[in-house]
């Protein structure tokens, strides 16, 4: 139990730093909404870029709550995270198709880690459904976008549109849940209370 609400208080403490990966999300999507004729070098640096420091987070946050027990999911993410954003700076030449390959299987493998991430956090939280939601999200772009990599650029610019908000809005709702909790002496578990955290 003492662990457990130690684990939970590092989280709420690092509430905005789940915030910023939403934030960082939805500004990619709404980037690509805003320049629908993007081109396909400006695409590759905004991923390039997202990925990147959404990544760089993703690790200092693991290394700076080791005492968490599943501090390494929040790691390998952004170890994933990191490679796919060098892969598209040091690819300068990328294709259209290696773009959607690379940001399909970024997409997967993240989906994948925060399922895992949302299942063993269940019993310390109420609504870790919405990192749950996430990494469902992921998984399913990941494979749409992986199956089908011939898609239309138009369609494909859609689609990463759409998923990067969704995957936003939900790192957002994480995040302020997570900065509303608050421990419970009279429970063995120890869920969030009230409105907001990622």
């Amino acid at each position: 139990m003492r662990n457990d609400t130690m684990e939970m208080n590092t989280f709420a403490r690092n509430w905005w730093m789940f915030a910023l990966r939403g934030v960082l999300a939805i500004i990619f999507g709404i980037m690509i909404i805003a320049w629908p004729a993007i081109a396909l070098q400006t695409l590759v640096l905004l991923f390039g870029a997202y990925v990147l420091v959404d990544g760089i987070f993703a690790i200092v946050h693991a290394f700076s709550h080791r005492e968490y027990r599943h501090w390494w999911v929040t790691l390998l993410e952004g170890i994933v995270g990191i490679i796919a954003g060098l892969l598209t700076f040091f690819m300068p030449g990328i294709t259209a198709l290696s773009l959607v390959l690379v940001i399909g299987a970024y997409a997967l493998v993240t989906g994948i880690l925060e399922i895992v991430a949302a299942i063993q956090m269940r019993h310390h939280i109420d609504h870790e459904w919405a990192l749950a939601f996430a990494g469902i999200a992921s998984v399913l772009f990941g494979i749409i976008v992986l199956v089908s990599p011939g898609t239309g650029a138009l369609a494909i610019l859609a689609m990463i549109a759409a998923y990067s908000i969704f995957f936003g809005v939900l790192m957002l709702i994480l995040a302020f849940r997570m900065r509303s909790w608050q421990p419970d002496a009279t429970r063995t578990t120890t869920p969030l209370q009230g409105v907001g955290r990622l």
